[in-house]
């Protein structure tokens, strides 16, 4: 007999469904989560009651509806400093990007201290708490910055959230840690990367760092330019995903 409780199949780091096929199959409930594909991804002739997508995509098509640039425009409409960040290009680009960047942060922390520290805690539809995407940014600053652009030796703060599948980062992804705890580290990182931008030159962005990112491709070439980058990206998403995950917290 089945069990009354039956367990959800996981599958990770598998091509098994690559060409793959799901035919007249009740697919509630399925997530696909840190995946990808390099030729289209298709679902035809499916009903259901909610659909959401989520990632970066080239194109979307929504019943034979190209809504590539809707979603786009809608998106930087919302959120202007994606724009800022995408279309940087200057060192000068990079420090107007920096600045609203630190701006927009400081207005949601001093939200967030609204709320009880509880809440900051918990996830809402699994995903990261608002503590967890600051532990995040923290990680992911030590891994764009402190370690390719500003060559420290040891750029990890044991309360970054991440990869660290070897251990040798340091990492204590289980650590209980309060908002302050986090703040802290967070804080002083963002104020490297503000002395960062400070001193940048336009001739810095195109040098190639010598150090590469743990955990990306060694073999590739990565400049100041594209690392900085990352860390702009990295601060106005998950930017985004943390006042829509506040919203709903604040709303009960």
């Amino acid at each position: 007999m089945p069990s009354e409780q039956t367990k959800t199949a996981e599958f990770v780091d598998t091509d098994q469904f690559r060409g793959a096929q799901i035919r007249q199959s009740d697919i509630s409930g399925l997530e696909i989560r840190d995946c990808w594909f390099e030729s289209r991804l298709k679902v035809v002739d499916a009903y259901g009651s909610d659909v959401y997508l989520g990632g970066e995509f080239g194109r979307v098509v929504v019943n034979d509806v190209d809504v590539t640039a809707y979603v786009t425009a809608e998106l930087d409409r919302a959120h202007p400093n994606r724009v800022l960040a995408r279309e940087a290009r200057t060192a000068d680009d990079y420090r107007a990007t920096w600045d609203a960047i630190e701006a927009q942060w400081a207005l949601t922390v001093e939200r967030a201290r609204g709320l009880p520290e509880e809440l900051l805690h918990e996830r809402v539809d699994d995903e990261w708490s608002f503590v967890e995407t600051l532990r995040h940014l923290l990680f992911a600053s030590d891994k764009w910055l402190g370690y390719p652009v500003l060559e420290e030796d040891s750029p990890y703060h044991p309360l970054g959230y991440g990869e660290d599948p070897t251990g040798e980062l340091g990492l204590t992804r289980d650590a209980e840690a309060s908002l302050d705890d986090v703040l802290e580290p967070r804080l002083a990182r963002m104020a490297t990367m503000r002395r960062c931008v400070d001193a940048l030159a336009d001739d810095e962005l195109d040098r190639v760092c010598a150090r590469k990112p743990i955990g990306n491709d060694q073999e590739a070439d990565y400049d100041v330019r594209h690392c900085l980058m990352v860390v702009l990206e990295e601060e106005v998403e998950h930017h985004r995903y943390a006042v829509r995950d506040l919203a709903v917290l604040a709303a009960g």
